[in-house]
C-alpha cells in the first residue's frame, strides 16, 4: 500500500492533465494554434517571446503547461518505484503514463512543425488528431489506473476474464473510436461552421468534415447504450460494491456528458461548452478503467458463465452437429421473435408505401432477428435461477448446461455486434440505434431492473418490444416521423394486454419463482381489470394513426373490427376469469397486432 500522499499527488496530475487537455482544445477553438509560429519548443523562435500577440500569450502558456507535465509524471513515477517492489502493476502502469506524456509531446511537436494549426482543414490534421485523442485517452487511462493502484486497488488482469474481457475490450476500443468522431466534429464546428447541420451534411459539395457531424450524436447513443448494457453485465457477472460503484459513475458522467453535447449542438457550439465536453469524455473514460481495474481485480467475486460440469461436456462432445445448431437456435427464441420481426418488416411497407427493396428486407430481417436474439440470449443467461424452476422454462439450454453461459453470453455478443454491422451497413446508422436500444431495453431495464422488483415490469420493460416497429421504418426513412412513434406507441400500451393473460396461465410458475408478476401480487381479477383498461387504451392508440397523411379507410376497417374483436375477447375474460378465456385473449392478441400491422401496410402501399 503506498502512502496517502502518493495517492493525491497521483490523482491531483490526473486533474491537472484534465485541465491541461482543456486548455488545448481552447487554442484550436480560438484559432491559437500558430502562436509561436512553426517553432518547437521555442516560441517564435526565442525561449521567451514578447509577447506582441495575445494567441502567442495563449500557445506559450500552453506549451508551459503541457512542459510541467514531463516532470510531474517523472517523479509520479519515481515515487511507484520507490513505494512498490519489483514486479508491481502500478511500476507498469507508471512508466506507461511517462511514455504517454513523451508521445503526447511528440504529436504536439508535429502539429506546430507541419502547422496543422488554425484553420487547417486538411486530411492529415484529422489523422493526426485522431491519434492525439487516442493518446490522451491512454495517458490518462493509464494515470487513473496508477492513482487507483497507489489508492489500493487489487491489481487486475484483462486475460481471462472470459467474455466481460472481450466486452471489455470492444468498450475501449469503442470509446476511442467516440473519442475521434467527437474530435472531428469539433474540428468542423470550429472550421466549418454552418447553421443548419443536417441541411449542410446532406448536400454533395459540403465539406467531408461537415457530412460527419451528425453521426457523432448517433454514434455517441450507441456507445452509450453498449456501456449501459456492459456495465449491467458486469455488475451481474461481478459481484462487487466497487464494480457497482465504478459502473454508477460511468453511467452518470456519460449521461451528463451527452446532455453537455446536446446543449452543445442546440446552442452551435460555444467554446465553454466545447472545453466541458472534452474534459467530461475524458472523465468518462477514467471512470471506465475503473470499471475494468474492479471487475478484473485479484479476489473480486465471480459469476460463474463456464459453469458446465464434467458429465455436461461430455454429452455436449457427443451431440450431433444438427442437436448442436438447434440448441443455440432455441437461446434465441424463435417463437417469441416471429411477432417482432413480422412488426419489423411490415412497417417497412408502411414507411416506404410499397416493397422496400430486396436486399433492404433481408438485411432488416436478418439483422432484426440478430438483435432480437441477442437480447434472448441473455436473458437466459441473467435469469438462469428462476428458469430452472419454472415448468415452461425448466429446460432452457442455460438451465440443462447444453450451453454454458460462458458460450451463451459469446454467442449473444457475436450476434450483436453482426446485427449492428448489418443494419448499419445495409440501412443506416439510425436503425442500427434503434434496434440496440431495442436490446439494451430489454436486458437492462426489463431483465435487471424491473422483472425481480416490481408488477411494473411489463408495462415498462414491454417498450423493448415496441422498438422493431422502428427499426423498420428507420431502415426506409432514415428518420423517424409521428407515425413512426404511434406504431410503437401501440405495441407498447398492447403489450400488457397480451402479456397479463399470458401471465394469468402460468401464475403458479411465476409465484414458485418469486417473480412478482400482477397475477401474483394482485391476484387474477386485478389483472383482468388492468387488461380490460390497456385493451381500451390500446383500441384507442390503434386510431390514432388515421390522423396521420396517407392512411385510409382500409386501415380504419380493419382497426375497428380487429379492435372489436379484441374488446369481446376482454370482456368475455372480465365475466370468467378461467384459464379457456385467458388463452383465447392471449392467442387473439398476438393475430390481432400481427393483422393491424399487416392491414396498414397494405392500406398505405394502395394509397402510395
Amino acid at each position: 500500500m503506498a502512502s496517502k500522499g502518493l495517492t493525491r499527488f497521483a490523482w491531483a496530475l490526473v486533474i491537472y492533465n484534465l485541465l491541461v487537455i482543456g486548455f488545448g482544445a481552447f487554442l484550436r477553438a480560438t484559432y491559437s494554434g500558430d502562436g509561436c509560429g512553426d517553432h518547437w519548443p521555442l516560441c517564435g523562435g526565442e525561449l521567451i517571446p514578447a509577447f506582441t500577440e495575445l494567441k502567442q500569450v495563449f500557445e506559450f502558456s500552453h506549451r508551459v503547461s503541457t512542459g510541467i507535465v514531463l516532470p510531474l509524471v517523472l517523479a509520479l513515477a519515481y515515487k511507484c518505484f520507490q513505494q512498490f517492489p519489483k514486479g508491481s502493476q502500478i511500476r507498469k502502469t507508471a512508466t506507461l503514463v511517462v511514455a504517454m506524456t513523451c508521445i503526447e509531446a511528440l504529436i504536439g511537436m508535429i502539429l506546430v512543425k507541419y502547422q496543422l494549426v488554425v484553420r487547417d482543414d486538411s486530411a492529415l490534421r484529422a489523422i493526426v488528431l485522431s491519434f492525439h485523442v487516442i493518446s490522451t485517452f491512454v495517458l490518462v487511462g493509464a494515470l487513473g489506473a496508477t492513482a487507483l493502484l497507489a489508492g489500493g486497488a487489487p491489481t487486475f488482469k484483462w486475460k481471462g476474464q472470459g467474455p466481460l474481457g472481450g466486452g471489455v475490450t470492444l468498450a475501449y476500443i469503442s470509446l476511442m473510436f467516440l473519442g475521434v468522431s467527437g474530435a472531428v466534429s469539433a474540428l468542423g464546428h470550429t472550421l466549418k461552421p454552418v447553421g443548419d447541420v443536417l441541411g449542410a451534411a446532406i448536400q454533395s459539395d459540403t465539406h467531408w468534415m461537415v457530412r460527419l457531424q451528425p453521426l457523432h450524436p448517433l454514434i455517441a447513443t450507441a456507445i452509450g447504450l453498449y456501456l449501459l448494457l456492459l456495465g449491467g453485465l458486469m455488475i451481474h457477472l461481478r459481484p462487487d460494491p466497487n464494480v457497482k460503484k465504478a459502473v454508477q459513475w460511468l453511467v452518470s458522467l456519460y449521461v451528463a456528458q451527452m446532455a453537455i453535447g446536446l446543449l452543445s449542438i442546440t446552442l452551435k457550439a460555444p467554446i465553454a461548452l466545447q472545453l466541458i465536453h472534452l474534459m467530461m469524455a475524458d472523465a468518462t473514460f477514467l471512470a471506465f478503467v475503473a470499471c475494468m481495474v474492479f471487475a478484473f481485480g485479484e479476489g473480486v467475486p465471480w459469476v460463474e458463465t463456464n459453469d458446465a460440469t464434467a458429465r455436461d461436456l461430455i454429452e455436449e462432445q457427443t451431440r450431433t452437429w444438427k442437436e448442436t445448431v438447434k440448441a443455440y437456435v432455441s437461446l434465441t427464441k424463435p417463437r417469441v421473435i416471429s411477432l417482432l420481426l413480422f412488426t419489423t418488416l411490415t412497417a417497412m411497407f408502411i414507411a416506404k408505401g410499397g416493397w422496400p427493396g430486396t436486399i433492404l428486407f433481408i438485411a432488416v430481417a436478418i439483422g432484426g432477428y440478430l438483435s432480437a436474439g441477442a437480447a434472448n440470449a441473455i436473458n437466459m443467461v441473467i435469469d438462469r435461477d428462476i428458469d430452472a424452476t419454472m415448468k415452461r422454462t425448466a429446460k432452457r439450454p442455460t438451465v440443462t448446461q447444453s450451453i454454458t453461459s460462458k458460450n451463451a453470453l459469446l454467442f449473444a455478443g457475436s450476434m450483436a455486434i453482426a446485427s449492428f454491422a448489418i443494419l448499419w451497413g445495409a440501412a443506416n446508422l439510425l436503425t442500427a440505434v434503434m434496434s440496440l436500444t431495442g436490446l439494451v431495453f430489454y436486458v437492462v431495464v426489463y431483465t435487471m431492473l424491473l422483472k425481480r422488483r416490481t408488477w411494473h415490469n411489463i408495462v415498462i420493460g414491454g417498450a423493448a418490444g415496441a422498438f422493431p416497429p422502428m427499426v423498420g421504418y428507420a431502415a426506409v426513412t432514415n428518420y423517424l416521423n409521428p407515425l413512426a412513434w404511434w406504431l410503437f406507441a401501440i405495441i407498447f400500451v398492447w403489450t400488457p394486454v397480451h402479456f397479463w393473460a399470458l401471465a394469468i396461465l402460468i401464475k403458479d410458475d411465476y409465484e414458485s419463482a418469486g417473480v412478482p408478476m400482477l397475477p401474483v401480487v394482485h391476484g387474477v381479477r386485478a389483472t383482468v381489470i388492468q387488461i380490460a383498461l390497456y385493451t381500451l387504451l390500446t383500441a384507442l392508440v390503434s386510431i390514432m394513426p388515421m390522423f396521420q397523411p396517407n392512411v385510409g379507410s382500409i386501415y380504419l376497417v380493419s382497426a375497428l373490427l380487429l379492435n372489436a374483436v379484441l374488446v369481446v375477447r376482454t370482456a368475455q375474460l372480465y365475466r370468467s376469469p378461467e384459464r379457456p378465456q385467458a388463452l383465447g385473449l392471449y392467442k387473439y392478441s398476438m393475430v390481432y397486432l400481427a393483422l393491424l400491422f399487416l392491414m396498414m401496410a397494405i392500406d398505405r402501399s394502395v394509397l402510395l
